[in-house]
C-alpha cells in the first residue's frame, strides 16, 4: 500500500508558507484521497468530468475540488454546480460558456487563465499576447458569476532546469504586468498555480502560490 500518508507530509513540509497545495487525485481511487483528506487536505485536483461527478458524490463534502486538465465547452455544465475553481481557461469562448452555466447554477465561479509558455505545441493555454488581448477587450469585465482569481501555466517537461525556471519567471513576471494593468484593486486576483510534482520545488522560487502535485503523493496513477 503507499503511504499516501507520509508522502503528503512530505509534500507539505517542503512548501514555504503562503502555498497552497493542490493533491492531483485524477485516476486516483477513492480510499487514497481519504488517506490525503484524513491528513487535513481539502484541496484536490481532477480533470475528467464523470471521475470527478463520481468522486463528488462519493467524497465528503467540504472537499474543494479543482478542474485542472484541458476544459470542453460541452462539459463545462456538468461541473459547475459544484467545482471550487477551474484553473485552465484557455480561451474566450471557454470563459463565456462558464459564464453562462454559473449564471444558471446562480454561482460565481473562480477561474485560473492557462498561459502557454512551455516550447511544447501539445500544451494547452494562451500566448502571452493573446492573454493581453483577452483582458484588453474587456468583455470580462461584464461577467458577473465569473471570477479572475490569477494565472497557471506548466513548465516545459525537460532536464535543463535553468530552462524550466526561465518559463516559471516568465510567469511571474507577467502575472506582475496583468496584476498592475487589469487587477491592482482586485485583492481576489492573487494566484499563480504554477509547479507539478518534478519541478514544485524550483516553482516556489518563482512566485508560485498553488502547486499541483499528484505522483509524489498518491503514486503511480491507477487507471
Amino acid at each position: 500500500m503507499y503511504d499516501v500518508k507520509g508522502h503528503l507530509n512530505e509534500v507539505r513540509q517542503s512548501l514555504p508558507e503562503g502555498v497552497r497545495l493542490v493533491a492531483i487525485s485524477k485516476y486516483h481511487p477513492e480510499d487514497s484521497i481519504i488517506a490525503a483528506y484524513e491528513e487535513g487536505q481539502r484541496v484536490f485536483g481532477e480533470s475528467h468530468e464523470q471521475e470527478l461527478a463520481r468522486k463528488v458524490t462519493a467524497l465528503p463534502q467540504d472537499i474543494e475540488w479543482h478542474f485542472i486538465g484541458h476544459l470542453q465547452t460541452n462539459k463545462v455544465k456538468y461541473i459547475v454546480p459544484y467545482i471550487s475553481m477551474i484553473e485552465a481557461v484557455d480561451s474566450l469562448k471557454l470563459l463565456r460558456e462558464i459564464e453562462k452555466q454559473a449564471a444558471k447554477a446562480g454561482r460565481v465561479v473562480r477561474v485560473l487563465l492557462e498561459l502557454h509558455i512551455a516550447e511544447e505545441a501539445t500544451k494547452y493555454g494562451l500566448t502571452l499576447d493573446a492573454c493581453r488581448q483577452l483582458l484588453a477587450d474587456g468583455e470580462w469585465r461584464t461577467m458577473t458569476h465569473v471570477q479572475i482569481c490569477g494565472l497557471m501555466m506548466m513548465a516545459s517537461n525537460v532536464d535543463d532546469e535553468a530552462q524550466i525556471c526561465q518559463e516559471f519567471q516568465t510567469a511571474a513576471d507577467f502575472f506582475d504586468e496583468v496584476k498592475a494593468r487589469w487587477f491592482a484593486d482586485d485583492p481576489a486576483f492573487c494566484e499563480r498555480s504554477w509547479g507539478m510534482s518534478d519541478d514544485y520545488h524550483l516553482a516556489v522560487n518563482h512566485g508560485s502560490t498553488m502547486v499541483r502535485i499528484g505522483t509524489t503523493i498518491f503514486g503511480p496513477r491507477q487507471y
